[in-house]
């Protein structure tokens, strides 16, 4: 890997663990991030796919209550730096080896974010003195501090990983049995399950189920290009409007916020 790429690779990390916390462009969504780093290493195709493939894992992850979800920013950038350095980069490689590696260090990845997070307390105690002495210069230099804390969270992991020599990773890969990497393939492929059905679980609602088994009919068929996928969702968009508009407006003053279920009870 070229010394410019490896610059690009780690501000690529840097911004996906600002964007950990900002939430502005998404930055640390897998699909974003591994695609990034496939785009500045040359390996483009294989970036998409080990993003699509994580960003499944990931949807289900989200942070609740007190309970920390594991790092999707980490969890992309290692693993997409593990797939650069290894330099397999067919489908089997990325589902069975990648992305296993990708959800333990995305677990890995929670002890880094305790610790900044652990940090960012003090800091905020050092920003309300600030605050008190009327300094807002003060202020907004302890918060950007805090945020570069969240950009470093990510980017010294992929700095130490990119150190590694090629050849150390690519014969760690080869060296893993294939009953290894079958089992774990068999594990991606249900942890993948797990998180998708995570998601289902959060949005399911009787407004929405239709929607979901039509898209398993289409799904097989092929010969749809992506632009009639698109066509086909902004038709959808506006049947559900349509859809809203029917349920509230009819009956109830108040609709149950299920317009679906709405016009059925009108029945």
């Amino acid at each position: 890997m070229s010394a410019i790429s490896v610059i690009l690779v780690v501000l690529v990390a840097f911004l996906a663990g600002l964007e950990g916390i900002l939430d502005q462009w998404q930055f640390h969504q897998p699909i974003i991030a591994c695609s990034l780093i496939g785009l500045v290493t040359g390996h483009l195709t294989a970036g998409i796919i080990l993003g699509a493939t994580v960003q499944m894992v990931a949807l289900g992850w989200a942070n609740i209550g007190a309970a920390v979800a594991p790092d999707a920013a980490l969890a992309s950038v290692a693993s997409a730096i593990l797939m650069v350095q290894g330099g397999k980069f067919d489908l089997q490689t990325i589902t069975g080896t990648i992305m296993p590696a990708a959800i333990l260090l995305a677990t890995a990845g929670l002890v880094l974010t305790t610790l900044v997070r652990f940090i960012s307390v003090g800091l905020i105690h050092v920003a309300d003195g600030f605050a008190e002495k009327g300094s807002y210069s003060g202020v907004s230099m302890i918060h950007l501090f805090a945020l570069l804390l969240q950009g470093l969270r990510i980017a010294i992991p992929a700095a130490i990983i990119l150190a590694v020599p090629a050849a150390t990773v690519q014969n760690a890969l080869a060296s893993i049995p294939d009953w290894l990497s079958q089992g774990l393939a068999v594990g991606g492929g249900m942890v993948v399950v797990v998180g998708y059905a995570m998601v289902i679980n959060i949005m399911a609602t009787a407004e929405l189920w239709p929607f979901f088994f039509l898209g398993f009919v289409l799904a097989p068929l092929s010969s749809i290009t992506l632009i009639g996928m698109g066509i086909l969702g902004v038709v959808f968009a506006l049947i559900y409007l349509a859809l809203s508009e029917k349920g509230g407006s009819a009956g109830a003053a108040s609709g149950s916020g299920d317009p679906i279920g709405d016009i059925l009870n009108d029945y």
